[in-house]
């Protein structure tokens, strides 16, 4: 398939304006429910546009509203907005001016994107339905996607589907990728801490020494994802943090590790924090040990939807052609919490490539990192087509 030229013409008129608004934003990065200033400006811009806006869903987050035509057809489309705690070294002109706060996944072009199609989407009014622009707080850990669905989002602005987008370095800049099904993987918290009698190293029979316990806990755990889970399902543990004792020769009272699950299969992440708990105790009693295991489920699997994601490629394909389009990517073991929001409403989440190399290939979540601007016009072009397609007048 022949595409046609990926950007519209309008779009490229004011794309120049939203790249300034990205990297306004880029500028004065704001954390998990702290976006005010951010919310401030596209619920200002939005107002602008003509948009019916509402705040205070998720604490911060912003909802606009355009309707056009009689139908009864409507869609959502979402970005986020938080930052990281980060602190830049990209020492661009329009680097973060707050200590340890920085735009390293790059919220603050998926915000500009959105805004950028928003503001087309008004002008042109070639759709018929109801389009809700959903702007979303606190993506990075703090499940601001839950928030919202939990302040009831598609109660009061219903939506037949929704999607998303996220910025993929180390993919050609503007090429896009979808899959169907399990896209993203699920991430939980475990907090295990042990519990044993400290005493002199040179007497450890004498003592019930945790350390000990959390070195074979350690090894075993990855066990669990070696001998128990079907190799063909992807699972990860981590053990980020072991912390315990103060000096050489004192055997500990207590150890607290802190570890990481993440699986892209639900039946899966059940068996995992059954065995993790049950291991744990195991090792413990072994040794003498009492355990604690602090269990705290973060956000789960990503899903797409075979439908809307069928339809969001075909609205790419055409856009970019065969050759920029990747129809049945990779999962990826990394979180995003629009899976909240696909639990409640089917959609899509899509990804788009942020470049390779020098420009727009440093990874995010990375202090060097930042938003490939030369995609800004790619992204917004691409929810245009999506949102009028939808909404077909």
């Amino acid at each position: 398939m022949q595409p046609v030229n990926p950007v519209i013409p309008g779009i490229a008129a004011i794309a120049p304006d939203l790249i300034d608004v990205r990297r306004r934003i880029h500028a004065h990065p704001e954390l998990a429910f702290e976006e005010t200033l951010t919310s401030d400006l596209v619920a200002e811009l939005l107002t602008e546009w003509g948009y019916e806006v509402h705040r205070g869903l998720g604490k911060t987050g912003v909802v606009g509203v355009l309707r056009e035509g009689q139908s009864t057809r409507t869609i959502g489309l979402r970005a986020d907005m938080d930052a990281l705690p980060l602190a830049e070294t990209t020492g661009l002109p329009y680097a973060s001016r707050h200590a340890n706060k920085m735009h390293a996944c790059g919220h603050d072009g998926h915000t500009a994107m959105l805004l950028c199609a928003a503001r087309h989407l008004a002008a042109t009014r070639q759709f018929s339905g109801t389009l809700n622009l959903i702007f979303q707080p606190a993506e990075e850990n703090f499940g601001g996607g839950k928030a919202m669905v939990d302040d009831g989002l598609f109660d009061k602005f219903p939506c037949d589907a929704i999607f998303a987008i996220h910025n993929m370095p180390g993919r050609a800049a503007g090429d896009m990728a979808f899959r169907s099904g399990p896209t993203m993987a699920s991430f939980d918290r475990v907090t295990i801490t042990l519990r044993g009698v400290g005493g002199h190293g040179a007497m450890p029979h004498k003592a019930r020494d945790p350390m000990s316990a959390a070195g074979t806990i350690i090894v075993a755990l990855q066990t669990i994802i070696g001998r128990e889970v079907n190799s063909q399902d992807a699972a990860v543990i981590t053990v980020g943090s072991v912390q315990a004792g103060e000096t050489f020769n004192v055997i500990p009272e207590t150890v607290e590790m802190k570890v990481s699950v993440r699986a892209l299969n639900p039946d899966v992440r059940a068996l995992i924090e059954r065995r993790i708990k049950e291991l744990v105790k195991g090792q413990a009693d072994s040794f003498g040990l009492t355990a604690d295991v602090q269990y705290d489920h973060g956000y789960p699997v990503l899903v797409n939807y075979p439908e809307p994601t069928e339809f969001a490629t075909e609205i790419a394909r055409q856009m970019l052609g065969d050759a920029r389009i990747e129809t049945d990517t990779l999962p990826v073991m990394g979180s995003e919490d629009f899976a909240f929001m696909l639990e409640a409403r089917p959609g899509c989440y899509a990804f788009i490539g942020n470049g390779v190399g020098s420009k727009g290939g440093c990874m995010v979540h990375n202090p060097g990192y930042d938003f490939n601007d030369d995609i800004l016009a790619i992204g917004a072009s691409y929810w245009v087509r999506l949102a009028e397609a939808w909404l077909a007048a």
